[in-house]
């Protein structure tokens, strides 16, 4: 359940596409939002890493540096764990 001091950051993905958005469950808003439906070039894998880099630049915009990790009934392996380390990697803890 994410909050205004730690919201939650949800990843979806679909066949296709890789999505994540940063909600306030309380105030029940997103935040930011980021995906792959407009990176032509790359593979699957380079797209989540890609999203996960912008959703923690969007995070930084917003002054969003920790969140709760949402994984969505997925499984944490794949593309969803791609997501994650690279946004952890640009400096969004959780």
């Amino acid at each position: 359940m994410g909050t205004s001091e730690r919201p939650r950051l949800s990843v979806f993905r679909s066949n296709k596409f890789i999505y994540a958005q940063v909600i306030d469950d309380h105030a029940s808003k997103t935040l930011v939002q980021a995906s792959d439906i407009k990176l032509k070039k790359g593979t699957k894998i380079e797209h989540a890493k890609e999203v996960g880099k912008m959703i923690a630049e969007a995070c930084a915009k917003v002054k969003i540096s920790k969140v709760v990790f949402d994984r969505n009934g997925f499984k944490y392996t794949g593309r969803i764990k791609l997501v994650a380390d690279a946004a952890r990697e640009a400096g969004l803890k959780f």
